[in-house]
């Protein structure tokens, strides 16, 4: 069975054909035009890619309803409509890269795999805000996780490397969104993100956590609308408004010529990291394995090292020439450290191919 993976971001569609065992066989990106993918850009696309049997779509949301992989039909679609609400940027644009494929693939089975979905085991107590009872039964306001693609991918992945099981696992995905997951037994027990994926930690233009008072503040006495407040949370805060500059990459080019807002910059970002990591080892009463992947997780060894020195008290350390030479899935482990490190590389269209397939049984 060869598996058409629709990736539905901000601003574009990725597609990738894989094959069995994972290999990919093609892949193509279409850009969103007003927001949304049309079945004429679709056409066009896999007219240049080899024949698919099953599609599996990325939908950033499930909510409350949605806690596994589900074949795509005229209901399900129209449930994940009502979810849209609770992810109003994202949400939509899936939605219209699932009507495009099933207009040019009408007969083909496809699956909608959901970021939130590998959070639903969170127990009550990482789930629940501490607001008023009405509030949270009327809106649905709960925590939620994001990324669930990439921390089951690379939860699975870690044993899979380890060769056996990991014990108490923390998976720190680092890339222009950041979040941490805390998993023992394969089963997610906290997580960084919450009702939104701006909550947790520095991200490249997300603030992660402020006091909910400043916002208030903002809007009631610095002359702030909402729609400004929003923006500057997702879209000017984090690495963005700490440096003015989103790419870790560019940050660290300016620490290498010492810079003291990029130096700040990435102080901030480690001194989150560090917290919240220690935050999910107290959710599983300790730590034996830390994985990094995403973006700057995989490539970004100053950061790799910089967490694993504010977290020697945990156990971990990583060896310097294992961690100056990472590449696709390394230890890098010191030697004698009490807690495994491990480096990654994401693949949530692998975890969405695996989906699809235990899902059709193919």
């Amino acid at each position: 069975m060869q598996v058409l993976i629709v990736n539905t971001g901000s601003s574009s569609v990725k597609l990738s054909v894989l094959g069995e065992g994972g290999e990919q066989l093609g892949n193509s990106t279409l850009e969103l035009r007003d927001g949304t993918v049309t079945a004429e850009q679709m056409q066009g696309a896999l007219e240049e890619l080899p024949r698919v049997d099953a599609v599996g779509h990325r939908v950033v949301h499930g909510g409350e309803d949605f806690r596994a992989p589900v074949v795509l039909d005229e209901h399900v679609i129209e449930r994940i409509r009502g979810v849209a609400v609770l992810a109003p940027l994202h949400v939509p644009k899936a939605l219209a890269g699932i009507e495009a494929a099933r207009k040019v693939l009408p007969d083909t089975a496809q699956v909608a795999c959901f970021d939130t979905a590998f959070h639903a085991t969170l127990p009550p107590e990482a789930t629940t805000y501490a607001i008023p009872k009405g509030w949270r039964e009327r809106h649905g306001l709960r925590r939620y996780g994001f990324h669930g693609l990439s921390h089951s991918y690379a939860s699975r992945r870690a044993a899979e490397l380890a060769g056996g099981p990991v014990g108490r696992l923390v998976v720190a995905h680092l890339g222009a969104g950041a979040s941490l997951s805390a998993v023992r037994d394969g089963r997610c027990l906290d997580t960084t993100m919450g009702f939104t994926p701006t909550e947790g930690l520095v991200m490249a233009t997300r603030s992660g956590d402020v006091d909910p008072g400043l916002v208030l503040w903002l809007l009631q006495y610095g002359g702030m609308a909402p729609d400004e407040v929003a923006g500057g949370l997702d879209r000017g805060g984090g690495l963005y408004g700490l440096t003015g500059d989103s790419d870790m990459r560019d940050v660290m080019e300016r620490i290498g010529r010492d810079d003291p807002v990029a130096r700040l910059g990435l102080g901030v970002y480690l001194h989150r990291l560090r917290a919240k990591v220690a935050a999910m080892a107290a959710s599983l009463n300790g730590l034996d394995t830390l994985v990094f992947t995403g973006g700057v997780g995989e490539h970004q060894p100053p950061v790799r090292a910089g967490a694993a020195e504010g977290l020697a008290f945990l156990g971990v350390a990583v060896d310097t020439a294992a961690n100056e030479g990472a590449h696709t899935d390394t230890d890098i482990t010191a030697p004698g450290a009490k807690v495994r490190t491990l480096v990654i590389t994401a693949r949530e269209d692998l975890e969405i191919d695996g989906e699809v397939r235990r899902t059709l049984g193919g």
